[in-house]
């Protein structure tokens, strides 16, 4: 690809090349997963473990944070690194709204077991309300992409953090239930929260207000959904420069790192039940 050529030149190729190597090791990881922990249901072909819901939600993750790893884009600026059909928003943002629901589902699931496991009843409750959250969040930011109004993707990433804010709650809620181990793993995942909502409310949240209030670059015009339809669909531009790649940068190295290490760990965890219970208090 070109833009491998203008590696030395070009600091945005070494960024694309992380991103692929990252990707490609967390597929490996979830294979490890698979091979690891899937069980083949007892119940005959009508069933699906838990663990098998599980890693098809963190396949959903992984696979989609992959693809969008290997041909990133930046939706409202309808920008991307490739010239394909597959970089297009409204591919893109569609494998984006499956994976990060899968994801937000991988929460849900996680908090409801441990929650249960250790008899909390507000661990519990807050699993109820993630993936109703996550949804409005994804209807913000398909509004955000298909009108090109950065204030509803300030609005999403908003929701992301109250989301996160009530995850934290919940682990906080585990921490007396648990000892050894399991409480130092809540406790990892407490301060792994704590960084992300420092991260949004200091750095992503700001950035697409600022955005919002500098006006739209092409005149202030905003699209209509219809247009907006039509535009996310057929429009991409393809550029290699830096300048209009460098507030996505930051975040996108840490969503197809970090944030997909997490969701391998809850796989992870989920399968260690056994393990866990007998470190309840």
């Amino acid at each position: 690809m070109r833009l491998m050529l203008q590696a030395r030149s070009n600091p945005l190729a070494w960024w694309w090349g992380s991103l692929t190597l990252v990707s490609n090791v967390n597929i490996l990881v979830w294979f490890m997963l698979y091979r690891e922990f899937y069980q083949v249901p007892t119940g005959g072909f009508g069933g699906v473990s838990g663990i098998g819901l599980m890693l098809l939600l963190c396949a959903g993750y992984v696979f989609g944070c992959a693809f969008r790893s290997f041909l990133p884009r930046a939706d409202v600026q309808r920008i991307c690194l490739f010239d394909t059909w597959l970089s297009s928003v409204f591919v893109g943002r569609s494998v984006a709204t499956v994976a990060e629901l899968c994801f937000a589902a991988q929460w849900a699931i996680i908090l409801a077991q441990l929650g249960g496991m250790a008899g909390a009843e507000t661990t519990v409750n807050i699993a109820w309300v993630i993936v109703p959250v996550i949804i409005i969040a994804e209807c913000f930011s398909w509004y955000a992409v298909l009108t090109t109004n950065y204030l509803y993707n300030a609005i999403e990433n908003s929701l992301w953090a109250v989301v996160f804010f009530l995850v934290g709650i919940a682990l906080c809620r585990l921490l007396p239930e648990f000892q050894g181990p399991v409480r130092w793993g809540l406790i990892a995942g407490i301060v792994g929260i704590a960084c992300y909502l420092a991260f949004l409310v200091t750095v992503d949240v700001p950035m697409y207000l600022s955005r919002w209030r500098a006006g739209h670059p092409e005149g202030g015009r905003l699209l209509g959904l219809l247009e907006g339809l039509h535009d996310v669909a057929t429009r991409w531009v393809v550029t290699h420069d830096v300048a209009h790649w460098k507030g996505e940068l930051a975040w996108m190295a840490l969503y197809f790192s970090a944030a997909v290490w997490s969701s391998l760990a809850l796989c992870a965890v989920y399968a260690m039940e056994g393990y866990l219970t007998r470190y309840l208090v």
